[in-house]
């Protein structure tokens, strides 16, 4: 009877040992299988889009670009190209140099687009930067150090719909809604592609936080693609210009916050701390369905529109000539 006991209780212990062996060894397969996923899924977008990324120079200064149409033109970040007085060459694929023909740079985002001489290029899928969620993977791929071409770094969204100061001491400009990344953004990265994991740009690289480490932001590329159907609708980037930093409040409009110099608000006595709650009886109700920018995006350069305002319990409409911004 004990010696049934004792072989029952070896029995068991075995079979368990076994399961136990069996199932730690299946985690083990899983896990890597799951980083060699990941491998893959980085190598792939670094593969196939590594040919639609370019090096913008000049004679002192490199940036980065990526190309989005087949017959050249290509993305990059103003400030890459900020200096009308010097030429600009693009670099593509290893060694292939190729002047620059026309810059148009968007008065309003850190956004240029440069047209070049050469079709049959090598072009990138856009994405959707208003799927974004924090912790998705993302991939950078720029000339690092305006040195170390197609240097990939990898990393998550570490932040959505942050609003930073870029820039050198003298020439900032605040940026909305940008995306933050811990992907390592180095000098030379600016103006280059931010992938998602199915090697869909879903933003530019801007700017990297000068007190922190692997704080790096890019533009949404929502923005880059109503930029870039106005410019391929009209051939530039001038739009009708406000003149106002707004927050939007919801289910109550535009809460002026400042309101520049000589602008068309200012010209037309809208004042700091207005609510604009209308524009030509269109509703701002929320950033999702009647945010300001866009509604005044849907106008033209000249177009007088009335501006409904709340202002310390009076409502009043106010007309506004628009006009293109002169930086």
């Amino acid at each position: 009877m004990k010696k049934g006991i004792i072989i029952g209780l070896f029995l068991g212990v075995l079979i368990t040992g076994l399961i136990f062996i069996f199932l730690n060894k299946k985690e083990v397969v899983s896990v890597k299988k799951e980083i060699v996923n990941e491998e893959s899924v980085v190598t792939k977008v670094v593969e196939e889009s590594t040919p639609s990324v370019v090096t913008i120079r000049t004679e002192q200064d490199v940036g980065t670009g990526f190309i989005i149409s087949s017959d050249g033109l290509i993305v990059t970040n103003k400030h890459v190209v900020a200096d009308v007085t010097v030429s600009y060459k693009v670099v593509i694929g290893k060694d292939e140099v190729v002047e620059v023909k026309n810059i148009y740079r968007d008065p309003l985002n850190d956004l240029a687009i440069i047209k070049i001489e050469k079709t049959n290029l090598n072009m990138v899928n856009l994405g959707d930067s208003d799927k974004l969620k924090v912790g998705q993977s993302v991939i950078a791929i720029g000339t690092a150090l305006g040195e170390f071409r197609s240097t990939v770094t990898t990393g998550v969204i570490s932040g959505l719909g942050r609003g930073i100061t870029a820039g050198a001491v003298g020439e900032t400009e605040k940026l909305d809604n940008v995306i933050q990344t811990d992907a390592a953004i180095n000098p030379g990265n600016s103006g280059g592609p931010l992938f998602n994991s199915s090697g869909e740009v879903i933003g530019v690289n801007v700017a990297v936080s000068q007190s922190g480490q692997n704080i790096g932001f890019a533009l949404p590329i929502n923005l880059i693609k109503e930029s870039i159907a106005y410019f391929r609708k009209t051939g530039e980037f001038e739009r009708p210009y406000l003149g106002v930093g707004y927050k939007m409040i919801k289910d109550s409009g535009a809460w002026v916050q400042s309101v520049s110099e000589n602008s068309p608000a200012f010209k037309a006595g809208i004042e700091k701390g207005d609510i604009i709650t209308e524009v030509d009886s269109e509703k701002l109700i929320d950033s999702d369905s009647g945010d300001l920018v866009k509604v005044i995006n849907t106008k033209k350069i000249g177009d007088v529109i009335e501006v409904k305002i709340w202002r310390e319990k009076i409502e009043k409409t106010i007309k506004v000539t628009l006009e293109k911004k002169i930086n």
